[in-house]
């Protein structure tokens, strides 16, 4: 049998995921090429800069959507390294989500849509799924429901993945490329042939030659993170601060810190921390979670930084195709937006499987 060589571009959550999903199938070699790998910090490059959570946000991913089949299979992947692998960074969390009906319509309400309802598609797929019930909400809230989640160390879990990657053999090697079939030269593979490309390219998609998706828009969101315990997640439908701020707390695993957020900037590139919204951000969370605090204001939260990321959403939602672009065949996962890890096994298995399709190394075993 002939090896197949794929080479797939970012290391991102998505590439990463693809990558290792692939190296487990006999018969491909796989290279991941990246400008910026696990350990980098850069607007271009949204993984690390993620909470990162399972709380369905983007309202495409709907009953029998092929999204909420990807958020399912990647509940159970997650599942197993909260319970089974702590050296994942993954971790099991109480999570409440906390609605004011006068957010209808906004920016925030929009992208928090399915989580915000009290009816889930995902209430089946998430432990413990319950409403609050009145006397237990603030007076400022309408509605509330509560459920077991993840939360994950993404300085911990993004190495781990370039990890399992390596034990499959994976090679990983840094580049810039100007133009996808960049990606097909020789020199990227040591074999000195590339069969197939996977674009995992996040936010760059709408800028990498031969693609250049200008649906793909980012939206810039932009965190606090905290030493302080919050005990657990939290999320809230808007914010009075403005159409494209929210409010979010949530606590990462094995010492990780406390992320505070947040912004849903849509079509906005900017790459430095705005110090008003910080300041806005971390009222926010003292107000919603005094624990963090003590109820003191926040003078006392003891931060460790403050960052931006650029979420790669895309209008019609994640894009996972199979094309031919000159003449080398090239596969798509990108544009998940804001649930890049909690859909990443789902959209990873389905672009594996368009591998397959193109490529037929696992059936010809």
């Amino acid at each position: 049998m002939e090896q197949k060589n794929v080479v797939v571009i970012g290391a991102g959550v998505a590439g990463l995921t693809t990558a290792l999903l692939l190296s487990k199938i006999p018969g491909y070699k796989i290279v991941v090429a990246a400008k910026h790998m696990p350990g980098d910090y850069d607007i271009e490059y949204a993984s690390p800069w993620a909470g990162a959570n399972y709380s369905r946000l983007q309202s495409v991913s709907i009953r029998g959507t092929p999204a909420a089949e990807w958020d399912k299979l990647t509940w159970t992947v997650l599942e197993d390294l909260a319970r089974n692998h702590p050296d994942t960074g993954v971790h099991f969390q109480e999570c409440e989500i906390q609605s004011h009906a006068k957010d209808v319509g906004t920016t925030t309400a929009k992208w928090f849509a399915e989580l915000l309802s009290t009816n889930p598609w995902f209430k089946d797929v998430v432990p413990s799924f319950r409403s609050l019930p009145q006397d237990r909400l603030h007076p400022d809230f309408d509605s509330a429901t509560a459920f077991t989640s993840f939360c994950i160390n993404t300085a911990i879990y993004l190495p781990w993945l370039v990890s399992q990657c390596l034990r499959h053999g994976v090679i990983f090697c840094r580049a810039v490329f100007a133009h996808i079939l960049d990606a097909a030269s020789p020199s990227f593979h040591p074999s000195g042939r590339v069969d197939l490309v996977v674009n995992c390219t996040g936010i760059m998609a709408s800028k990498l030659g031969g693609v250049e998706n200008k649906t793909v828009v980012p939206a810039r969101g932009q965190i606090v993170l905290v030493r302080n315990d919050a005990g657990k997640m939290l999320d809230v439908s808007g914010t009075d601060d403005g159409d494209g701020e929210a409010c979010y707390v949530m606590t990462r695993a094995a010492g990780g810190g406390i992320i505070l957020g947040g912004s849903y900037q849509l079509g906005n590139w900017g790459s430095q921390p705005d110090p008003n919204l910080a300041i806005r951000i971390m009222k926010r969370a003292v107000k919603m979670c005094p624990q963090l605090t003590g109820g003191r204001g926040i003078e006392h939260l003891d931060i460790i930084r403050h960052g931006v990321g650029l979420q790669p959403v895309r209008t019609k939602g994640v894009k996972i195709e199979k094309e031919r672009i000159g003449n080398i065949a090239v596969v798509h996962n990108y544009g998940a937006g804001g649930a890049g890890y909690q859909s990443s096994y789902g959209c990873a298995q389905a672009a594996v499987d368009l591998v397959e399709e193109v490529l037929g190394v696992r059936h010809k075993l």
